[in-house]
């Protein structure tokens, strides 16, 4: 690993500026899903447990650089004590003296919350002169926030060049998982892409034709796909202005031995609604009133086989509108098979971005693949092939 860990700086005595994120969602005073707090405690425990003082940095929402109240980071004290086991102290300031005198305080034992990073605006302009005063707070910075790793801000990459730096445990793993998924995977590798639209995922896909043996491609992005290659989608999701584009990426990923998969029966409705009246046809053969919103079974085996010939694969959205049943079944099908090759060894898994995650849970299969990231756009950052300022940092 080119990135220093926990294991390899000495905290004893140590204040550590932890970067992390626990923008989590909240509905009045409660936490209504704790995972990114629950995902943070095995960096905490081991600063504690190496004798280090974790300071946390962290933002919540857009305040865009002034002092919002309900984005104050104090209301989720009492999740962060809930999760650590631990007393959480809170300082109303991440700078200056009256921080300076909060963490002169902190007793062993104990973490303390700095206040929203993004209350001021230096922040995410990577403020060299606050990132000088943030870096007065301690004496090691730990990064522990792969899902902002893609900004490069004061708290996410400025720190790492003005404090001795390491990765979290979550950033560890994180980067571990990544690299065993795309930088030095075990072949054949394939990808799954799924969503709406493909404008939004280009460089995504031109990306993943180098790199992956099969990229299997679903959700309205297919509908796209086969409009290009002639086939009448009817009326379902589709950009048909994107239609040249994606000729071209299908060119690119045959001159790069790269083979792309698309369906070829689908499940067709008249209505975008739960449990409205379908049909299963040939991808050919979509009514011109019907709308594609599901991958077939004739599909589903065909990518099921892909996967048990593959030792990798990459998971990023949907194959079809999940979110509406039985349109579901293509998503939940493949990601169960994929589970199963994981668990017996066979499948490396990794998988994250947009509903991705939502999509492997509801489907029962996210426990076991091998890593689920719930990094957003550090996640498709990383898979189009972009440097990362806030990894950049850390090995430099």
């Amino acid at each position: 690993m080119p990135w220093k860990t926990l294991d390899q700086l000495d905290l004893k005595g140590k204040n550590v500026l932890t970067r992390v994120d626990i923008n989590v969602p909240v509905s009045g005073a409660t936490v209504t899903d704790t995972t990114r707090i629950d995902r943070i405690v095995p960096t905490i425990k081991d600063i504690l447990a190496f004798g280090g003082k974790p300071i946390l940095l962290a933002h919540f929402g857009r305040p865009k650089g002034e002092r919002v109240t309900h984005l104050s980071l104090q209301q989720l004290v009492p999740a962060l004590e809930n999760a650590f086991g631990e007393k959480v102290v809170f300082s109303a300031d991440f700078f200056g003296a009256a921080a300076k005198a909060t963490v002169d305080a902190l007793r062993p034992g104990q973490v303390l919350l700095l206040e929203n990073t993004r209350f001021h605006e230096g922040e995410i302009m990577n403020d060299p002169h606050l990132t000088k005063e943030m870096a007065a707070l301690g004496d090691i910075y730990c990064n522990d926030a792969f899902s902002a790793a893609h900004r490069a801000h004061c708290s996410t990459e400025g720190l790492a060049h003005v404090l001795p730096s390491c990765a979290g445990r979550l950033m560890q793993a994180e980067l571990s998982a990544l690299e065993v998924a795309l930088s030095k995977p075990k072949r054949p590798v394939a990808a799954v892409v799924g969503g709406a639209k493909v404008s939004t995922k280009l460089k995504l896909l031109s990306n993943l034709v180098e790199k992956v043996d099969y990229l299997i491609i679903g959700g309205g992005m297919a509908n796209t796909f086969l409009a290009a290659k002639g086939i009448n989608v009817g009326k379902s999701l589709a950009e048909h202005n994107m239609t040249g584009t994606a000729s071209k990426i299908m060119e690119k990923a045959n001159a790069d031995g790269c083979r792309i998969m698309l369906p070829t029966d689908v499940i067709v409705a008249n209505a975008f609604k739960a449990y409205a009246e379908n049909q299963i046809v040939s991808v050919s053969a979509c009514p011109k009133n019907a709308m594609i919103l599901d991958a077939g079974p004739e599909s589903i085996a065909a990518i099921c086989k892909i996967f048990t010939q593959c030792k990798t694969l990459i998971w990023n959205g949907p194959l079809g509108a999940f979110e509406l049943k039985p349109f579901d079944s293509a998503t939940n099908a493949a990601a169960l098979k994929a589970a199963e090759l994981t668990k017996s060894g066979h499948l490396v898994s990794v998988a994250g971005g947009g509903d991705t995650v939502a999509a492997l849970n509801a489907s029962g299969a996210g426990g076991d693949f091998s890593y689920i990231s719930t990094a957003g756009g550090a996640f498709l950052e990383w898979m189009e092939g972009r440097t990362l300022p806030g990894v950049a940092a850390l090995i430099n």
